[in-house]
């Protein structure tokens, strides 16, 4: 069998901030219709695109992908025809309608970095990209709309055109939406925004947390921490059975997230 070099593939989609599981045939014992090296890309769907063994195989790689994305944690799944108890490291799947070989996969989330949308080009806002990228962060300057998926918008150009993001960042749902103004001049802004008084409770003003920052880095600090505080994440141990997803795809019993 010809192997699909999905390298290509991988990196469009890292290029277009699509979330995916890289899934890696590391260990086979015969017989498997899957080797060592063959891979595939499981998308948050449920779609597959390469090979990584049967139908019984596939169904146990898409389950425990889906359920590993949302926490971005890395882990090697046995699967194998006999009951096994688990083992230090990997996972465990039981699937008793492989043709008597056992597989080991390592499978890999990639999930686009936390997006953080920068207005202004003042002292502070240079700070947030300097800052920000070594975080982790990938920050963009504002170019007047909010990208899907956006974790964050801060404004941080001082009195220009400071309505038009913030307006936009609350109606598109984004997580954090700071504005970088006194406590005085930040309310008033903020009154005066053309949206309902739920979503203008939204906005952080003044943007960043209270550290006592005084130059332009310390500023951005707080607002990344503050941003760091309240974006969403998934604790490890806490990731969810896959639910929807495995009801269409999947032909073996979901076990427990381990």
């Amino acid at each position: 069998m010809i192997r699909q070099d999905l390298s290509g593939r991988s990196g469009a989609l890292r290029g277009s901030r699509v979330p995916f599981v890289h899934a890696r045939v590391v260990w086979a014992e015969p017989p498997t219709s899957a080797k060592p090296g063959d891979e595939a890309i499981v998308l948050a769907d449920g779609a597959i695109e390469g090979f990584v063994g049967g139908e019984c195989a596939e169904d146990a790689v898409r389950r425990h992908c889906l359920d590993i994305l949302p926490s971005g944690e890395a882990v090697l799944l046995r699967i194998t025809p006999r009951e096994e108890p688990d083992q230090p490291g990997k996972r465990v799947a039981y699937n008793p309608c492989l043709s008597g070989g056992a597989l080991e996969v390592f499978l890999e989330p990639s999930r686009p970095a936390p997006l953080v949308h920068v207005v202004g080009d003042a002292p502070i806002a240079a700070a947030l990209f300097a800052l920000g990228r070594p975080l982790g962060y990938e920050v963009s300057a504002w170019e007047g709309a909010v990208d899907p998926g956006a974790s964050a918008v801060v404004v941080a150009s001082h009195g220009k055109g400071e309505e038009e993001p913030l307006v936009a960042a609350l109606e598109a749902g984004v997580p954090y939406v700071g504005l970088v103004a006194s406590r005085t001049r930040g309310g008033a802004v903020v009154a005066a925004l053309p949206v309902g008084d739920d979503l203008k409770a939204r906005v952080h003003t003044p943007a960043g947390l209270d550290i006592g920052a005084a130059t332009a880095e310390e500023v951005a600090l707080s607002i990344l921490a503050e941003i760091v505080g309240a974006l969403p994440r998934l604790p490890h141990g806490d990731r969810p059975l896959v639910t929807e997803v495995c009801a269409e795809h999947c032909h073996v019993q979901a076990a427990p997230a381990r």
